[in-house]
């Protein structure tokens, strides 16, 4: 142990003259704990939130997405078997995607049509996990027409939950598609419309998919929009998420210009960045809390020097060196610091550990599609947080120790 750090804990621990010194000290550690702890359970709890949306997204919608740039993609067979020989690409499956008008007879909802092929959609998209009825193979055709649905008159539907609402219709039921782009007659352009059987209900916990959605198979889709053999394009899976970018440039090369690639970090920029920003705004507002601890930091050791100058006087006297006397004050700052620090991050992974197993504080489901608060640890929040706390406790020693390392001995010990 040097003699600055033995001087420094025998300042901190010892019993002062003054209790209101001690009494600011122990207020300074309180203060960094708090706003550590607060900075770990409020981070912690916005990396909950942001992972459960990303999760609901990919849930519902794939990690890439290619299409072509002159329309309907018509050779989209071959480009399927170009894209699965990209390393790092698990599974590719067609779509369609077309704005359609939904009617249950007694009401009407907008919505998106999107056929899919449920042998390898099941692979890209997370979909059945998201059935609260039915199941996916139930849009493909039946066997039989036992259950008096003919499979061409009338093909299977998966509706949003928020869209099955709106209508009013339940699994089993019936409701007319209505495409605003319609067949040519000789009585003019009619508007194509179809009726399909309502096999299942999906919930993603994402209002605007709920809404929207629907979903049929893909061969019902091509029939009903008279699409021939094309697709819109081919939605992608990939081991690793957060290669998408490069796994999306890498298949803008292998595909040529033609086809256009777009990866889940494209398509939903604007929600993460707005997210992330938020983050940001959280951890500097929060950083405050650790700034007013700053301040009593401060003024404690302002005071400590005060009450000490007779000893500095004595210390310098006896042939301790200007930066001795200034480290002294450094790491006294610094262990009021480092133990608000740690005491902070012990409540904090506290705190966060008892929000996730007890979830002791409920969420309105109807409003944010979870019943407690979500929780995320991420190992470089953490040391973000602790470095920072441990910066601003040093950064708040610099005036004290200053001041206590520029006293003339002399003149201190002058009337002693």
């Amino acid at each position: 142990m040097t003699f600055e750090l033995f001087v420094s804990l025998r300042y901190l621990l010892a019993k002062r003259r003054q209790t209101f010194i001690s009494l600011i000290t122990l207020i300074s550690i309180a203060g960094v704990a708090v706003g550590v702890m607060a900075l770990i359970v409020v981070l912690a709890v916005m990396n909950g939130f942001q992972e459960d949306l990303r999760n609901r997204i990919l849930g519902i919608t794939s990690h890439i997405v290619a299409g072509n740039y002159g329309g309907a993609m018509a050779r989209y067979r071959e480009v399927m078997k170009e894209i699965e020989k990209e390393p790092g690409v698990l599974a590719a499956t067609p779509f369609t995607y077309a704005p359609v008008m939904l009617s249950s007879g007694t009401n009407v909802a907008g919505g998106i049509l999107r056929g899919i092929d449920p042998a390898t959609a099941i692979k890209v998209i997370n979909i059945q996990e998201t059935m609260i009825r039915g199941n996916l193979s139930d849009l493909l055709p039946p066997a039989s027409t036992d259950s008096g649905r003919q499979p061409e008159a009338s093909p299977g539907i998966i509706l949003g939950v928020e869209m099955a609402n709106n209508l009013n219709v339940h699994q089993g039921e019936w409701v007319t598609v209505i495409s605003p782009v319609g067949r040519l007659t000789p009585m003019g352009q009619i508007p194509r419309s179809k009726l399909f059987q309502v096999v299942g209900i999906i919930q993603s916990g994402m209002y605007e998919y709920d809404n929207q959605l629907a979903y049929v198979s893909l061969p019902a889709a091509q029939q009903f929009l008279g699409m021939g053999d094309s697709v819109t394009g081919i939605e992608v899976r990939i081991a690793n998420i957060y290669n998408a970018a490069t796994i999306a440039e890498a298949l803008r090369t292998r595909l040529g210009y033609s086809c256009w690639v777009r990866d889940w970090m494209q398509m939903n920029r604007s929600l993460f960045s707005a997210l992330k920003l938020e983050k940001v705004v959280m951890f500097v507002i929060l950083t405050l809390i650790v700034l007013v601890a700053a301040f009593n930091i401060i003024s404690s050791l302002i005071m400590l020097v005060m009450e000490k100058t007779r000893d500095i006087a004595i210390l310098k006297a006896m042939g301790a060196t200007t930066a001795s006397i200034r480290k002294i004050f450094v790491m006294e700052g610094l262990l009021i610091g480092v133990s608000g620090t740690i005491l902070g991050l012990v409540g904090g992974f506290t705190l966060c550990g008892l929000l996730k197993r007890y979830h002791f504080i409920e969420l309105p489901r109807d409003v944010y599609n979870l019943s407690t608060l979500p929780v995320r640890l991420e190992t470089l929040d953490v040391v973000v947080i602790a470095f920072a706390a441990v910066v601003i406790s040093l950064v708040a020693t610099l005036y004290p120790s200053h001041q206590a390392a520029k006293l003339d001995p002399s003149e201190a010990l002058r009337y002693e």
